[in-house]
């Protein structure tokens, strides 16, 4: 009994081509299907690393990796955005011949799952986002602004290639959990196989790219002005939903978060505390507990 149910909740890797892109997944499990989507500068099986196997007890997860991200294809002609990425989601879902299902994004894949809801609402049963792009304007790095300049953008995500081979694994540590506001053991949030996997996107043809391209896409004028911010589009989503946020969040301020709650008729807030901008990371556990009550409810 216990080596079948092993091999029901066993997370696979697989490729699926959908429209003219091979589209990489993480998958596995058993019940109810369940999405999740991952942010700017990852993938599905890294952004998602505490948060699959433990739901695959009870779900079938998807982890699909966005273009131009983890071992999906990155064409450098695609128009990296949102658009995109939510209309690969889409196409994903019909080609894994799944109708609608909870969906759950964070940062970038929160601004994805928002579009979802709006554009494709047949698509969505229920909706998490946590620490989301998208409800108001973001704190903007240092680092983001060098991402629009040609050619320095470029030379930037070069320089970081090659940094993450040379730098010791507690360098790199400090720097991220720098960037996304995390405390705590840094070695357990950002082990050696989550470095391993970044080393691999970052030296990937074509991840560089994508990466600029999307970020740009961010600063669009068509975007900027008319799509970024959904916050005037909350009270059109009739599904419920659930807004997870890490407390100590640098990028995306908390306010972001009470206002979308404000605006969403019935949906339910959970402040992580002691979290930054990845609390399904630094707090795996508490993260877990909260998600599994709304799929349960």
């Amino acid at each position: 009994m216990e080596s079948r149910r092993n091999r029901r909740t066993a997370l696979r890797s697989a490729t699926l081509r959908v429209g003219t892109l091979n589209i990489h997944d993480t998958q596995g499990g058993g019940g109810p299907p369940v999405l999740f989507i991952h942010g700017l500068g990852s993938s599905g099986y890294m952004e998602w690393r505490f948060t699959l196997p433990h739901f695959a007890r009870t779900h079938h997860v998807y982890a699909p990796d966005l273009p131009g991200f983890g071992r999906s294809d990155k064409p450098r002609t695609a128009r990296y955005g949102i658009p995109l990425f939510a209309k690969t989601i889409d196409r994903y879902l019909a080609a894994r011949k799944i109708r609608s299902l909870p969906v759950i994004g964070t940062s970038m894949g929160g601004r994805i799952a928002l579009e979802m809801a709006l554009r494709y609402p047949s698509r969505v049963s229920k909706l998490v986002i946590v620490n989301a792009l998208g409800l108001g304007r973001p704190k903007i790095q240092p680092y983001y602004p060098l991402m629009l300049v040609p050619r320095l953008g470029e030379g930037v995500l070069h320089g970081m290639k090659h940094a993450l081979n040379w730098a010791p694994g507690h360098l790199i540590r400090r720097v991220v959990a720098r960037y996304i506001g995390a405390a705590g053991d840094l070695h357990q949030t950002l082990g050696d196989d989550y470095l391993s996997d970044l080393r691999e996107m970052h030296m990937s043809d074509g991840y560089a790219d994508a990466y600029v391209a999307t970020v740009r896409s961010f600063a669009s004028p068509s975007f900027f002005f008319g799509g970024m911010d959904v916050s005037d589009q909350l009270a059109k989503i009739k599904v419920p939903v659930l807004i997870i946020w890490g407390a100590n969040d640098p990028l995306f301020p908390i306010e972001q978060a009470t206002r979308a709650q404000a605006a969403i008729p019935g949906s339910k807030l959970v402040i992580i505390e002691g979290a930054g901008h990845t609390p399904q990371a630094e707090r795996p556990e508490e993260f877990n507990k909260h998600l599994a009550a709304f799929l349960k409810s």
